[in-house]
């Protein structure tokens, strides 16, 4: 089976600094440096994602899942470690990246097309059908400053989606947009897995994770705690909260 993505003993580590000034005339007059603080976002990854695999990544809030989105998706650049990723990648990372408020919903499908390494053809083969499943025909020519965030949500995955990458990257963000279209999203995204493509998405949601994913990560302090079968992972890491929290 060919690999999708693989990951060798990647670590990321910010640098924080650990003083903030409590005004503007602090910072001016301090001729010091505030001590930097490492925060460990990824500790020593090493993961194997093959073609066709749906990956929920799940954890708690700060254990380095959208981290891990991010350093696949070259956002960030691992401390140490190696990152290789064989095929086209669209990522929707953030609730309207890659949207530019001052472009309509219609030159934002070219714009981003074109980051992505799609020829103007190849685009327009592709227009009405993004527009369709954003549901903005009415609104693809408005400025996208005057979106919702809805209709950001609804335009920056349709054309993530929509525009035929070999690999899907997403962050959760589908979880911003009403129940009707959350459920549009999921059953793209299973269309999309059935196709022999590949998904990695960070959630929240576990019922998702067991409906779309075919393999879950479990990530905690940016370590890999349990990688494996969907409803083994979140047994194990819903046992471990209950205990933690009781």
């Amino acid at each position: 089976m060919s690999t999708a993505i693989i990951l060798r003993g990647v670590t990321k580590i910010f640098d924080v600094p650990h003083e903030r000034q409590t005004s503007l005339k602090a910072a001016i007059l301090s001729f010091r440096k505030p001590p930097i603080q490492k925060l460990i976002g990824l500790d020593d990854v090493s993961l194997t994602i093959n073609q066709g695999e749906s990956v929920a990544i799940i954890g708690r809030n700060g254990s380095g899942k959208s981290t891990l989105l991010r350093v696949i998706s070259r956002v960030y650049r691992q401390t140490e470690g190696s990152v290789e990723v064989n095929g086209r990648l669209s990522t929707m990372l953030d609730l309207g990246a890659g949207i530019e408020p001052e472009l309509t919903g219609r030159e934002n499908i070219f714009f981003n097309g074109a980051v992505m390494g799609l020829t103007s053809a190849q685009i327009k083969s592709k227009l009405e059908r993004i527009i369709d499943f954003s549901e903005l025909n009415d609104f693809v020519d408005a400025h996208a400053k005057t979106y919702s965030n809805g209709m950001l949500l609804r335009l920056g995955f349709s054309i993530a989606i929509e525009t035929d990458p070999d690999i899907l990257l997403v962050d959760e963000v589908i979880a911003v947009g009403d129940a009707a279209f959350q459920q549009k999203c999921y059953r793209r995204i299973t269309d999309f897995r059935n196709s022999g493509r590949t998904i990695v998405f960070v959630t929240h949601d576990l019922d998702a994770a067991r409906l779309v994913a075919s393999r879950a990560i479990w990530l905690d302090r940016g370590r890999v705690q349990e990688d494996g079968n969907v409803g083994g992972v979140i047994e194990s890491y819903l046992s471990t909260t209950t205990k933690e929290e009781g």
